[in-house]
């Protein structure tokens, strides 16, 4: 990644504009510093007062229509469990982000153990694809994941440009370096050097670049056509899915990969996306209650005319 494309911190940011947000940095800074038992209930209690925000009480309306929509057939009280597991996770993934961002590598590591590293260390060579399904315990995964392998991140700047920098900052700590996630070119140049890309195909990303293929219960949902490209411009490389998951005991958390999965019999865009729909579909059951389901992930439909499945 070309050094003059990373954000850098700008004398602006110190303008009273901005007096708000630092403070609202450093508050969440402070609370980092409280024992991880003691975060674990008032990232709970976050996800309560969400939920009870206007803007929470909306999310919390797709969360509930993308599980029925994914799971047709679990009861109601099933799929209310689900939603209220989910909340709390929801809460903990601003204390979770803050952890992976600000937190020593010596207390990440008290807290977190990898189970499947070697998949990693063996592959390397080759390049690899890391499939990092949108759990929201993703942020503090990819960090986990960098200490012990550090890879070449993908994201998506953010419009505030103060935000943007502080989010770059926290991310390259256990990465290489970190790239556009729009800049399929630069990753596919990674990838035949070798390096290990984080890759998260599982969101709605728009028609453009995007074939409908089943996701769970949904026949059709928009499902990008970037694992293609990728694959089919770095043959050889391979494709390693991971979970990130917080221990239902509050003890920590346990990442973990996945040996390689084979995609070299899938040829076209459709298969590889079913394929790939298939693997994150997999990993999201390992703990469905901690996914991101906030995310209108069928907001796209196959004709532009076709109505809202938010409706």
């Amino acid at each position: 990644m070309k050094k003059e494309k990373q954000p850098h911190f700008r004398r602006e940011f110190l303008a009273p504009r901005y007096w708000g947000f630092w403070l609202g940095i450093g508050i969440w800074r402070l609370l980092l510093l409280l024992p991880y038992p003691l975060l674990c209930k008032i990232g709970g209690a976050l996800g309560l007062l969400f939920s009870r925000l206007k803007v929470g009480k909306r999310r919390m309306k797709i969360v509930r229509r993308n599980l029925e929509l994914c799971f047709p057939d679990y009861p109601a009280d099933k799929i209310e469990y689900i939603l209220q597991q989910n909340l709390r996770s929801v809460g903990m993934a601003i204390i979770e982000t803050g952890m992976a961002w600000f937190w020593p590598d010596k207390r990440i590591k008290k807290w977190s153990k990898i189970e499947g590293l070697e998949h990693l260390q063996q592959n390397a060579p080759q390049g690899i694809i890391f499939v990092g399904v949108h759990f929201l315990t993703l942020e503090l995964g990819a960090r986990i994941v960098g200490l012990h392998h550090p890879g070449i991140g993908v994201y998506r700047p953010n419009d505030n440009p103060a935000f943007d920098w502080l989010q770059f900052r926290g991310r390259i700590r256990s990465n290489k370096a970190l790239l556009d996630r729009k800049d399929l070119r630069a990753m596919i140049r990674a990838l035949r050097g070798g390096e290990t890309i984080w890759y998260a195909p599982d969101h709605d990303y728009g028609r453009k670049n995007a074939v409908f293929v089943p996701f769970f219960a949904v026949n059709q949902a928009a499902t990008t056509t970037g694992s293609y490209y990728l694959l089919k411009s770095a043959p050889g490389c391979k494709v390693i899915p991971f979970a990130p998951l917080r221990n239902t005991d509050n003890s920590g958390y346990t990442v973990s990969i996945s040996p390689p999965v084979d995609f070299t019999h899938f040829s076209d865009e459709e298969s590889i996306a079913i394929a790939m729909n298939k693997l994150v579909e997999r990993e999201i059951m390992r703990a469905a209650e901690q996914y991101m389901w906030l995310h209108r992930r069928f907001k796209t439909r196959p004709q532009e005319s076709d109505p809202s499945l938010y409706e």
